[in-house]
Formats: C-alpha cells, structure tokens, sequence
C-alpha cells in the first residue's frame, strides 16, 4: 500500500476502531478471499458480504427509501426522458464501460466522478431530484460509481462480464421496457416491470439484451452494498481513489 492509503486507513481506524476495517485488508491481502466461481472475474472481493446475486429491492431499510421514492416518481421520470431522448439526442452519449465502448448502447448521466451532473437538473430534472435527496445528500450513493440512464438500442446485447467489486450494488429503475428486454445475473435471467426496480449484485457474472423494436431504458444507480459499514465506506473510497490517481484516471 501508499503512505497515502496507509495514513487514510490509520485515520478510520482511529476514529472507529482498530477492527472497524478488517475486511478492507483481509481484501487487500495476497490470494484475496474466496470467491463464487461467478465472481472470478471481478477485480475485488470484500470477504463477510453475502454471496448473492439478485437481491430484494425493499428488504433493506437503507435502500427502500431509494426504491419507493423512485418507483413513486416513475411516470414523470419517464416523460422527461422521453423528451430529452426525442429534443436533445446530443446529451446521451455512448456507454463506456471499463470494458469496451458501445454505441448501441446509450447513456444520459446525473451522477459520476464523485457529484451530480449538474446538466442533468434541466435534462432530467425530477431523476436528478430524487438521486439528489435520496441517494447523494444521504450518502448511499457510492461516490466511486455512477447513476445514469441506461438505453438499450433494438438488438443491443450486453455480452457477460463481471464489474470490479462487491461492495456497491447496482439498483435499476425500470423506466421504458418494450417487450423482449432480459438480464441475467449469475445464470437466473429476469425481466424489468416497468415502474419497478431490481437490484443485483454486479460482482456476478451478468449479461442484458434487448430483443424489442425500440430502445429500452433504465435508470441505474450504484449504492453501497447495505452489508457495508462507515468505516469501510470511507476506507475504500480512500483506497478506490488512490488507486485511481496512481493509474491516471483521475
């Protein structure tokens, strides 16, 4: 490790305690924890969060406000998405994933690098309210990821891929869903009810589609994985963007 990620994590543990981010280094170590064999491909494993690829949406008391305050404002959120994407096209922008570049896939940011996209308010101005009450102002957000509208073009296929960790969670508002539109996570492939939301653990192998005659549309948003602390938070946010800086990312 850093000095700098040395003296990050000294600081949380003085505050919080000399075991308060035992998992965040047992992470770190040679070998790294064990793992579900859907998870060989991610970049990071926390060892102690649950191994589980779907997840209830309204189970955990952290991230139901999220899902009922977004669910509840679903219409509107649609309709001014629609608008954006039929008057304002040049504000969506090809999705770039760690892994490659897709222009059949689009996306419309509100969050990412760590704050709201301020373009958003006036773009997407009940979303980025929302992100902004719920998930950002209350820090269930994870500041290291993003929140963005995600539009699968008719054909699109997102091939299988693990993301990096398993320490953030991805939730997903379903906004715009034609017929034909699926995602599987760790085998078990589902589809979006229009209006509602599902979240999953991205750590696990995942793939989507859109086998529809027009775009399919969801908001994603990364949070904390509910099973993680305050101190761990801030340890790995310490660590995340150390790492960053290192490579040039920042």
């Amino acid at each position: 490790m850093t000095p700098e990620i040395e003296n990050a994590f000294a600081a949380v543990r003085a505050e919080f305690g000399t075991e308060s981010i035992t998992r965040v280094e047992q992470m770190l170590e040679p070998g790294g924890s064990e793992r579900h064999p859907l998870q060989k491909a991610a970049k990071w494993i926390m060892p102690g969060l649950s191994p589980t690829p779907w997840h209830d949406p309204y189970a955990y008391p952290e991230l139901a406000p999220v899902v009922h305050e977004l669910e509840a404002s679903h219409q509107t959120i649609k309709k001014e998405l629609k608008a954006a994407w039929a008057g304002r096209r040049e504000v969506f922008s090809d999705y770039e994933h760690y892994l490659k570049r897709q222009e059949d896939w689009q996306a419309l940011y509100l969050f990412r690098k760590g704050s709201l996209d301020e373009e958003s308010a006036t773009t997407a101005p009940t979303a980025y309210q929302v992100l902004k009450d719920v998930a950002v102002d209350t820090g269930r957000i994870c500041p290291l990821l993003e929140c963005h509208f995600s539009t699968l073009l008719p054909g699109a296929v997102i091939e299988p891929h693990c993301d990096l960790w398993n320490f953030s969670i991805n939730l997903h508002l379903a906004v715009d869903i034609p017929d034909g539109c699926s995602i599987t996570v760790a085998g078990e492939t589902r589809s979006w009810e229009e209006g509602k939301c599902l979240l999953f653990d991205y750590s696990f192998e995942h793939e989507a589609r859109n086998a529809g005659t027009r775009p399919r549309t969801c908001l994603l948003i990364d949070l904390w994985h509910p099973e993680t602390t305050v101190p761990e938070r801030r340890a790995l946010i310490a660590l995340i963007t150390e790492i960053r800086r290192l490579m040039g990312e920042e």
